[in-house]
């Protein structure tokens, strides 16, 4: 499972689809517009009408919380208020939780006038999922969250037959309408494989309708093609954004594209462009083992990248993954050595051989780049074809010239690391 977040726009698009099949009464208003820094305000009021008659919220839609306590959300905004705050708010620089972004996208839905705030997540573990409930919903839920029942649905439940009544707290006369909008809720949750699922808060009106205010989700892209009349419409798909502040380079965003279209898995993040180890690691658990060990050993900040590559990629791909990671560490040669850890577990699936062909391919047409780089390599593997696949390695290097030092299963997996730092001590 890969989870991905999805914007609030989208996820509200999505619950507002898909809700009325299971609960007829959810009858949610749909209004919903998005403001980006290229977006002409007056344009955007002339198509939907609504913003001049109805007050509105105004608040980022960028994959970060708590707007509320930031002072970013606008509430019970006239047209007038709402073109003030977006033109105060678009293209402005936060920090939000540590972290430093420009604001670029802006949600605008109806305000929904409502005296108390409820809250409902949807989480997911290997043999349960949770349903999280409160009637204290709102931007402190979280310190009100020994207030927050805590409901485990067995994997496979048919959600509509459950008792669920029976295990939620008393809902009084809320009862009729939040037992249907739950279980609703739900059956939407397995049909369209979210991974995670919290409106936070949602409101009850007075004719018993339920609004979401605030909703955050993350959807399962491996079962994108389930999905092809839904988030993954080949017409208009759903966009996986980055986190809030985070600016992708050319590589990041060719690897992640490449990702995207192989049942593999392949993951590139650029740490620091001007490291001196860079690491080719077979394999998510493996990927943060080496990135442990190489900060428990004093190197973090000469740490490149950190990646992986799983889920037996084919030898075109592995091969692309291999000739960025060696364009990165040759791209800024300096007088220090430089280090390639290709480095894993053992494989259970993944072919050694298959993989490590495309990898040697990437060092044949870049022999001059690692050269002059001063990059030596460093290749712990083991798993299917491991025998062949290694001596495919210990081969490239004696006939390039490149210096490769090449270990099987029967090394401990993060050796390697050690031996760079006696490599940079004897230097």
């Amino acid at each position: 499972m890969a989870n991905k977040n999805i914007y609030e726009f989208d996820a509200k698009k999505l619950i507002a689809s898909e809700l009325p099949k299971y609960f007829p009464n959810f009858n949610y208003h749909n209004k919903l517009v998005v403001v980006d820094s290229d977006s002409d305000l007056e344009q955007i009021i002339s198509e939907n009408p609504w913003i001049n008659t109805e007050k509105v919220v105004i608040k980022p839609d960028q994959l970060f919380g708590k707007r509320g306590k930031a002072n970013l959300i606008l509430l019970d905004a006239t047209v007038d208020e709402m073109k003030e705050f977006c033109n105060k708010n678009l293209k402005r620089v936060c920090i939000i939780s540590g972290i430093e972004g420009e604001i670029n996208r802006l949600l605008v839905e109806p305000f929904v006038a409502h005296d108390k705030e409820y809250y409902i997540s949807i989480t997911t573990d290997r043999d349960m999922d949770y349903i999280h409930f409160s009637f204290e919903g709102g931007i402190f839920v979280e310190e009100n969250w020994d207030k927050v029942s805590h409901i485990p649905i067995p994997t496979g439940t048919d959600i509509m037959t459950f008792d669920l009544e029976n295990v939620m707290p008393d809902l009084g006369n809320l009862k009729d309408v939040l037992i249907p909008f739950i279980k609703g809720l739900y059956q939407v949750f397995i049909d369209q494989d979210f991974a995670f699922l919290e409106i936070n808060p949602f409101a009850i009106t007075d004719d018993k309708k339920i609004v979401p205010l605030d909703v955050k989700a993350k959807l399962d892209d491996t079962a994108a093609f389930l999905h092809l009349e839904t988030w993954a419409n080949p017409e208009k798909p759903f966009e996986f954004p980055g986190g809030f502040g985070q600016k992708l380079t050319p590589e990041e965003i060719m690897i992640r594209d490449l990702d995207e279209k192989t049942g593999a898995s392949l993951k590139l993040r650029i740490l620091n462009p001007n490291g001196h180890i860079w690491t080719m690691v077979a394999g998510g658990g493996a990927s943060v083992i080496y990135t442990d060990t190489i900060a428990d050993l004093g190197f973090g900040a000469e740490l490149g990248n950190y990646g992986e590559y799983s889920g037996n990629p084919s030898r075109e791909h592995t091969e692309i993954y291999a000739q960025t990671i060696i364009d990165l560490i040759t791209s800024i040669p300096d007088s220090k050595d430089k280090y390639l850890i290709i480095g894993g577990g053992i494989a259970n699936f993944t072919d050694v051989k298959a993989t490590f062909t495309g990898i040697v391919t990437a060092i044949k047409n870049s022999v001059d780049k690692l050269k002059t780089a001063k990059v030596k390599i460093y290749v712990r593997r083991g798993g299917p074809n491991e025998k062949q696949g290694l001596e495919l390695m210990r081969q490239v290097g004696e006939e390039t010239g490149i210096p490769i030092e090449v270990y099987d299963r029967y090394t401990h997996m993060t050796r390697v690391v050690d031996l760079i730092k006696r490599a940079e001590e004897s230097s």
